[in-house]
């Protein structure tokens, strides 16, 4: 794949993540009915025909002494994650010693933070006259250079805390903000796994054309996440897996090329779950394409879980659209090179 066509594909699947957060499930059938639980005993609510989540609103201070606010979605220890009534994601511990924790001190239960985020920058997305790539992107919140959502008070117990408002402004991923009842809503966008319908929120990404066209912040210390296309125990990653190109229509609906023409979810494949070994929330995106030939046979199907991804591939009936190392769990699916910070929080 050229470097064109590289930057052309990114631009699509993150633009495809952008906007289609609010109508996917209210058009996607009798799937629409379907009743969500929420998988963290935190969570005040979620309205999934809206696709949103409202979390707790946790007050902290910047290192210029500045308040900012902040919600606490998964942890690396169970027994720590049991107390916040959050999610466990065991894998975070693998970001500790890089640059994609960032470490926070506390005092009185208030969290000071080293890095923070400008959200002052006016979100920019404009499409070239073929809609992607964009002919501009400019992301709508920007963290510094010690600012990352993943935190670490002790050097040992990893929390995923992304920072949401501050005078600066709030992030485009907020609905609404209420701080005097110290509550967030933020937007969540549908997928699967295992066969099973989930809601998950994005909050950060790696790349400015990812978070430009996501409305989530960029950090770029993300990339420092050990496992590039990996789902080794050493790795801090878990593969998102978007189709490209599904079916445009029916009960198999589901891609990229169909949600920018409806404006409907992707439906993207995520490979773990919030409390199992493999959990957490750096998700490392390892997109696929059907084969000319699959299309022509009538082979597309609705992909809902990680393992048919790799029959999938290892049938040759689909592709991979990354062009990054080769994961081995997947069938040999390549990794895009880019990481969003997404947290499963809702399961049907």
């Amino acid at each position: 794949m050229t470097q064109v066509r590289k930057r052309a594909f990114g631009a699509l699947l993150f633009a495809v993540c952008a906007t289609s957060v609010v109508a996917g499930t209210a058009a996607a059938g009798s799937r629409a009915h379907t009743v969500f639980h929420a998988t963290f005993k935190s969570a005040i609510s979620i309205d999934a025909a809206n696709e949103t989540i409202t979390l707790p609103l946790h007050k902290g201070l910047t290192a210029a002494g500045k308040t900012t606010w902040y919600v606490v979605i998964d942890s690396s220890s169970k027994a720590d994650a049991t107390k916040r009534g959050i999610n466990y994601a065991p894998r975070l511990v693998n970001v500790r010693g890089t640059k994609a924790v960032q470490r926070v001190s506390e005092s009185n239960g208030v969290v000071h933070f080293a890095g923070t985020v400008n959200f002052a920058p006016k979100r920019v997305v404009a499409p070239s006259k073929t809609g992607f790539p964009p002919s501009k992107a400019v992301p709508g919140a920007v963290g510094d250079t010690k600012y990352s959502p993943l935190i670490t008070a002790d050097g040992n117990v990893v929390v995923d805390a992304p920072q949401v408002a501050n005078a600066t402004g709030q992030s485009d991923s907020v609905t609404k903000l209420d701080t005097a009842h110290a509550r967030v809503t933020l937007k969540l966008l549908r997928g699967w796994f295992n066969g099973t319908p989930v809601l998950y929120v994005r909050t950060d990404g790696s790349a400015s054309l990812v978070t430009a066209l996501e409305g989530s912040t960029l950090t770029p210390n993300l990339n420092a996440a050990p496992g590039l296309g990996s789902d080794a125990a050493s790795s801090a990653r878990s593969a998102i897996i978007p189709v490209v190109n599904g079916a445009q229509s029916g009960a198999n609906r589901q891609g990229l090329q169909s949600a920018v023409l409806s404006g409907k979810d992707p439906l993207n494949v995520t490979q773990s779950f919030p409390g199992a070994s493999d959990y957490t929330p750096v998700w490392d995106l390892h997109p696929v394409v059907w084969t000319p030939q699959a299309i022509k046979d009538g082979r597309q199907v609705a992909i809902t879980s990680a393992a048919q991804v790799a029959r999938l591939v290892k049938a040759g009936l689909v592709t991979s659209a990354g062009a990054g190392p080769a994961n081995a769990s997947l069938g040999g699916l390549k990794a895009l090179g880019m990481i969003s910070i997404c947290s499963t929080v809702a399961v049907g």
